[in-house]
């Protein structure tokens, strides 16, 4: 077999360019992989060595050089994970003749649950919310559309009117992979949104921002950085001591559906989960406040706390 030649440079723009035309990986996750691979390459440049070199031993030596400079173990699994993709591709395009990472292991996790919020939690968050200020309704009613829909907030910064259909109360979201669903949107969030609308109404938009349902003071759509940083001062000011993010709405969304009797494959479509493996993480956060509920409420357990 004839093996490709080419630079750093040129097997890395190939690389995204089968990431974006054969894997139709979003701009987010494409920007991911591409910070991984260059820790790789930036690695492989200091020991001299080609990307269509490396050994299982040069792997190993990264692995370990990951966990030396203080990248936690989740955070190390991920950045493996991109640099199995990047010669998986050098393997179909001819690059390599072996794949080096068949044999490379990832750090071990333990079972991590992820931090949600009770519906009394949402709704205390949302309470909190001053009103006067000119974001309080856009505020609000992001957080109602966090919460009811369960979208990741890289699809609430992107949501547009013309994905809103209100008589019919639904969403149509363009997910991770370009994958499109529908998510229905509660009469309680679609109150927030009118609530929100006034203020809008009132901004300078931007041209080519009109479509976008939140936009900011200056009339642009919101930014993910931006959606984090107010969750985290609401939390502050509602007194919630966990932390929370806007993924901690996505999962609330989800755990309130499934401790509401929700089917799991039924929470799988509305998340757009590829794998079913991944939605049933629920199934354990369900466990743990059963558990919970019973070690606070039966009478065997109350009795034995009072003595």
């Amino acid at each position: 077999m004839e093996l490709t030649k080419k630079t750093p440079k040129n097997i890395l723009t190939g690389y995204e360019r089968y990431l974006k035309l054969q894997r139709s990986m979003s701009a987010n996750t494409l920007d991911a992989y591409r910070r991984d691979v260059q820790k790789l390459l930036t690695f492989l440049q200091d020991e001299g060595k080609e990307p269509t070199e490396v050994e299982l031993s040069d792997l190993q030596t990264f692995a370990a050089g990951l966990h030396d400079i203080g990248i936690g173990p989740r955070s190390q699994c991920r950045i493996l994970s991109g640099v199995r993709s990047f010669y998986r591709y050098l393997l179909i395009d001819g690059y390599i003749e072996q794949d080096p990472t068949e044999l490379l292991e990832s750090p071990v996790l333990g079972e991590h649950l992820p931090e949600f919020l009770t519906p009394m939690e949402v709704d205390l968050l949302e309470d909190s919310i001053d009103l006067s200020v000119p974001e309080g309704h856009r505020n609000r009613a992001i957080i109602e559309v966090l919460f009811s829909c369960g979208l990741r907030v890289s699809e609430l910064v992107s949501l547009k009117w013309s994905q809103l259909f209100a008589e019919e109360r639904f969403l149509r979201i363009l997910g991770k992979g370009s994958k499109e669903r529908l998510v229905p949107i509660s009469e309680r969030a679609l109150h927030e949104i009118e609530n929100y609308m006034p203020w809008r109404n009132s901004l300078k938009i931007k041209p080519g921002e009109e479509d976008f349902i939140f936009l900011n003071r200056r009339g642009a759509h919101l930014t993910r950085t931006m959606i984090l940083i107010m969750l985290k001062r609401q939390a502050e000011t509602a007194g919630i001591k966990k932390t929370i993010s806007p993924h901690t709405l996505r999962h609330s969304f989800a755990t309130a559906l499934l401790e509401g009797g929700a089917d799991l494959r039924v929470i799988q479509a509305l998340l757009g989960h590829e794998s079913i493996g991944t939605t049933e993480i629920y199934t354990h956060i369900s466990v743990q406040t059963l558990r919970r509920e019973v070690l606070e409420h039966h009478p065997r357990n109350i009795k034995t706390s009072a003595q």
